[in-house]
């Protein structure tokens, strides 16, 4: 681990549901401050604008705790076997965006979520809307990072790497708005991409039993190389919960 006790803290700005924080963007969070690539287990609402700490286990794993209560889990991961889609142009990627149902805050499940909510206004949330590719078993969106969500290298911060392929995973579920639970994720980063620059954002589903699916989804620069990858499991509620 970097530090021996690391703090985490997600600003309000990067809320998923209302009063809690994107998954995705906690899970790059416990990534960059352990230090290595590993899957993240969410238990709990992760809080907003609240330090969380990140705490090495006897055993090899980590828990980040807030109260002494275990908000989220994580252990050490890989994604050497997770078999990619081939990717689609930029042009494709867009014209499939035009066509997803999330950009309507009147059905969108979580519209106030940074990365995929029709009511954050652009360049405050990532607005990333992906819809089906014609022909392919992938859904898809275009995005080009905003000089807000960079570092002082002109690159894009893990966090919000990590956040960018979070929601669209849900999306490529194709099973309509209603939501479901992150229940865990793992996203390694080959590349920060730069604000400014072109990209595309892929979604899969990978398995499908019950109430329980894992999806992939991957972040390609517009000359089509893989810039950075993550898979998901994500629960479907019993009952309501937004």
């Amino acid at each position: 681990m970097k530090n021996e006790h690391p703090t985490i803290r997600v600003p309000a700005r990067y809320c998923g549901p209302p009063a809690s924080a994107n998954g995705g963007y906690v899970c790059g969070l416990v990534a960059d401050a352990i230090g290595q690539l590993v899957t993240v287990r969410l238990l709990k609402p992760p809080p907003l604008d609240s330090d969380m700490g990140v705490v090495a286990d006897a055993d090899g794993t980590w828990h980040v705790e807030q109260d002494s209560q275990r908000i989220v889990e994580a252990r050490p991961a890989s994604l050497d076997d997770l078999v990619l889609p081939a990717t689609v142009s930029y042009t494709d990627a867009l014209a499939a965006s035009r066509h997803a149902p999330w950009s309507d805050p009147a059905q969108h499940p979580c519209p106030g979520c940074f990365v995929c909510g029709p009511l954050r206004a652009a360049g405050d949330g990532l607005r990333l809307f992906c819809g089906a590719v014609e022909g392919t078993p992938v859904v898809a969106t275009g995005w080009t990072p905003d000089a807000s969500m960079v570092h002082a290298d002109g690159r894009v911060s893990p966090e919000l790497i990590a956040a960018a392929l979070d929601c669209p995973g849900f999306q490529a579920l194709q099973t309509g708005l209603k939501p479901w639970l992150l229940g865990e994720y793992t996203c390694r980063i080959d590349r920060r991409v730069a604000a400014g620059e072109r990209c595309v954002i892929v979604g899969w589903k990978i398995e499908v039993k019950g109430r329980r699916s894992i999806v992939g989804t991957a972040l390609h620069d517009e000359a089509g190389k893989l810039c950075a990858l993550a898979k998901g499991v994500w629960i479907e509620p019993r009952e309501p919960i937004y």
